[in-house]
């Protein structure tokens, strides 16, 4: 996939995804509405790999469609204050980076019932939708003002290992 122009996009501390992924590689996490058990599963999933993710040099930045202020509460509550995020109830970066709507059985096949259930025990919640129920998730890594890798959800109850998409830290050379 062609990267689309990371200049435009800027995050919560100002700053654009050009600039974060020239500094360090960034793991850029789209997430469904606020609301959905899922976003508050992967939430709680970057929530508890924060440490190994930053370690690796790594920075994480998320994309949401709710306001800006919610979503800081949010993510307080799930370890993650002070990440980078986008707040884009347009979804102009999800369209720029090629993530659609999704079909009925993408948000209400039968495996994602027993997912739903699953979160739902583990105690993620349901919340207010913030935005478009049907937004399909994704995760790009980028580097260098470039996407190196993307990761596009087959179905919103998809739960990717997100230490998985780390790149390895860089040697340095003597």
């Amino acid at each position: 996939m062609r990267s689309p122009d990371l200049s435009r996009f800027l995050t919560s501390s100002g700053e654009s995804l050009l600039a974060l992924s020239r500094r360090s590689p960034v793991l850029l996490v789209f997430l469904r509405h606020a609301g959905c058990t899922f976003c508050r599963e992967a939430l709680a999933d970057l929530g508890r790999q924060r440490a190994e993710i930053e370690r690796s040099g790594t920075r994480i930045a998320l994309v949401h469609m709710s306001p800006a202020a919610d979503f800081e509460q949010l993510l307080a509550t799930y370890g993650l204050a002070g990440v980078a995020h986008i707040s884009d109830p347009h979804k102009h970066v999800y369209q720029a980076f090629g993530l659609g709507r999704g079909n009925l059985m993408q948000l209400f096949g039968p495996n994602l019932w027993r997912r739903g259930f699953q979160a739902l025990a583990d105690g993620h919640g349901v919340g207010r939708l913030q935005g478009d129920g049907f937004q399909m998730p994704g995760l790009f890594v980028l580097e260098d003002g470039r996407i190196i890798h993307s990761y596009i959800h087959k179905d919103a109850g998809d739960r990717p290992d997100y230490c998985s998409f780390t790149p390895q830290p860089r040697l340095q050379s003597r």
